[in-house]
């Protein structure tokens, strides 16, 4: 319901914006009863549309992209956390027990806190870091008394590692927003094309026109928005890729 009433906003926000920058234009300029403004001031706000659904455009790619890898890299965490977790029980007891038990751990804190931390502050939870940890230690303090042993222990100290790095990206996803720069630009090419057809009568036709033009603009700066924050509404990313491991791994302690 929340995401619908921010799409609302969006949308009648920037229509109102719209209509109120065309209409203060033709009250300063008393209209264009001659039409002898009028092809001068369709071109410039063509020109100022096209510039304005570029910068758009590249900042809706921008945020799909991001968005897109974000939800891959924790694809490749969850595989990597599985992939650890079934080397362990290759291992031996000396690595199964601990580093299953933090696997385990650490995947329930990802999805019950730190998702939601993430949403809230950006950051990283602390407890998932401390499993992390554990999981490394153990990793690096095995001794393999075999070639079998030490290939799995070798294996598992790079997936760990490639944990470190999901994290982090997962946690560069979260901070990264939106620059204010980029909402002025957007706020500015709405007003400017808007007040670029003062010169047209405001019968309901053209009222019509325009007020698509801004509901337009507004869905699309909701999307943006939107993708902007993956760990919270309206486009919330969700930890599916953990929950999936969550449910292959559960079960009774090894």
């Amino acid at each position: 319901m929340t995401s619908v009433l921010i799409g609302i906003a969006f949308t009648g926000g920037t229509t109102a914006v719209v209509l109120v920058a065309y209409f203060a234009m033709r009250f300063l300029m008393g209209g264009d009863p001659d039409g002898r403004d009028r092809e001068l001031a369709s071109s410039v706000a063509t020109r100022i549309a096209s510039l304005h659904a570029l910068i758009l455009a590249l900042v809706f790619a921008q945020e799909m992209l991001e968005y897109q890898a974000l939800k891959s890299e924790s694809a490749v965490e969850s595989n990597a956390v599985g992939d650890i977790y079934y080397d362990a029980e290759r291992y031996g007891p000396q690595a199964q027990a601990p580093i299953q038990k933090a696997l385990a751990d650490y995947v329930r804190i990802v999805i019950t806190e730190e998702w939601n931390e993430l949403a809230r502050s950006g950051e990283l939870s602390s407890s998932a870091w401390d499993q992390w940890n554990i999981v490394y230690l153990t990793a690096l303090e095995l001794a393999p008394a075999n070639a079998k042993q030490e290939s799995l222990r070798s294996h598992m100290l790079e997936e760990i590692h490639l944990i470190s790095e999901s994290r982090d990206q997962r946690e560069n996803s979260g901070t990264d927003s939106v620059s204010p720069i980029f909402w002025f630009a957007a706020i500015s090419g709405v007003v400017f094309t808007a007040i670029g057809y003062y010169p047209y009568q405001p019968d309901s036709r053209n009222l019509l026109l325009l007020s698509i033009f801004g509901a337009f603009t507004g869905i699309i700066l909701f999307f943006i928005y939107a993708f902007s924050n993956p760990y919270s509404p309206p486009a919330t990313l969700f930890p599916t890729a953990f929950e999936r491991l969550q449910e292959e791994i559960s079960g009774p302690d090894p």
